[in-house]
C-alpha cells in the first residue's frame, strides 16, 4: 500500500528540515547564490533521468505560462530563504513560514475554487498563532506593547522579514503547482519543473557571477546530500499534494519548523527549545 497524502506530506517536510540543517551546518560560508546552485541545479541533475522513465506530455502553452510565472518566483524565494537561515537562527526565521497556509486559502479559493472546513480554518489559524508566540520573550523585555510586542519583533528582525516575504512567494507558487498537477503527473512535473529550476540558475550563475559556479564543486559529498533531500522534497511535495487541498498540505508541510527547530537545538545549540516547540 502505497502512502497516503499525510504520510507524503511529512517525509517532504523531514526533507526540507534535514536540507535546511545541513546547509547551515556546513555550507554557511557559502554565498547565497551559491546554496542555490547546489539546491537546485544539483537536485535538477538527479531528478532528470526520471523525465525519461515518465515520458514527456504534451506541453500546452497554459502549462508553460504557469512555469514561467513559478520560475522567477521560486529563485528569488529561495535567496532570501538561503540568506535567512544562512545568517539568523533557525528558530526564529523559519517558523514565519508557518503563515503561508493563511495566504494559500484564501488564494486557493479565488485561483483553484479549494475550500477548506472551519475546523480545518481553526487549524491553520493555530500554526500561526503558534508562529507568533515564538516572540513571546519580547513581551517580557518590551514596555508598553503587550500582546502586539512579539509582532513587532517579528517585524524589526531581518531574518523574520525575509521570511515573511518567503512565505508570499511559495504561496505563489504552491497554488500555481496545483494548478498544473491538476493537468499533468506530479512525478513529471515536480522533474521538469526543478530540471528548469537547476538550467535557469546555472544560466543566471554563467552570466551573473561566474564564481558561483565553484559552490558546485566544494564539499561535494555535503552538496550531494543537500540535493538529495531537495530532490526528495519536490517529489513527495507533489505528490502529496495531488490527493488534497493544497492549504491542507502546505500545513503539514510546515511540521518541517518542528524539524528544523530540534535541528536548531541539536547542531547549533539554539536556546528555548520547550518554548519554541
Amino acid at each position: 500500500m502505497g502512502l497516503d497524502w499525510f504520510g507524503l506530506a511529512l517525509i517532504c517536510a523531514l526533507s526540507v528540515a534535514s536540507a535546511d540543517a545541513l546547509t547551515k551546518r556546513y555550507l554557511n560560508n557559502y554565498r547565497a547564490f551559491e546554496i542555490v546552485l547546489i539546491r537546485f541545479t544539483a537536485s535538477g541533475l538527479l531528478l532528470a533521468p526520471l523525465l525519461f522513465v515518465t515520458g514527456i506530455p504534451p506541453l500546452t502553452p497554459y502549462l508553460l505560462g504557469i512555469i514561467a510565472v513559478m520560475l522567477p518566483c521560486e529563485i528569488l524565494a529561495m535567496l532570501l530563504y538561503m540568506k535567512a537561515i544562512r545568517d539568523y537562527p533557525l528558530a526564529l526565521t523559519l517558523p514565519y513560514l508557518s503563515f503561508t497556509p493563511v495566504i494559500i486559502t484564501v488564494c486557493a479559493f479565488l485561483f483553484l475554487g479549494e475550500r477548506v472546513t472551519a475546523l480545518g480554518l481553526i487549524g491553520i489559524l493555530l500554526v500561526v498563532i503558534g508562529s507568533y508566540l515564538l516572540n513571546l520573550d519580547s513581551i517580557k523585555t518590551t514596555r508598553g506593547l503587550g500582546l502586539l510586542a512579539p509582532l513587532r519583533t517579528a517585524l524589526n528582525q531581518r531574518g523574520s522579514q525575509l521570511m515573511l516575504i518567503v512565505a508570499g512567494l511559495y504561496s505563489i507558487t504552491a497554488v500555481l503547482g496545483k494548478a498544473a498537477i491538476n493537468i499533468i503527473d506530479p512525478i513529471f512535473f515536480a522533474a521538469f519543473y526543478f530540471v528548469l529550476l537547476g538550467l535557469c540558475t546555472f544560466i543566471i550563475a554563467v552570466v551573473w557571477q561566474p564564481a558561483n559556479l565553484q559552490g558546485l564543486s566544494r564539499r561535494p559529498l555535503v552538496g550531494l546530500a543537500v540535493a538529495m533531500f531537495m530532490a526528495l522534497m519536490v517529489i513527495s511535495h507533489f505528490m502529496a499534494l495531488e490527493g488534497i487541498a493544497t492549504a491542507y498540505m502546505i500545513t503539514v508541510k510546515r511540521t518541517s519548523l518542528l524539524f528544523g527547530m530540534l535541528y536548531g537545538a541539536w547542531l547549533f545549540s539554539e536556546r528555548h527549545l520547550p518554548q519554541h516547540l
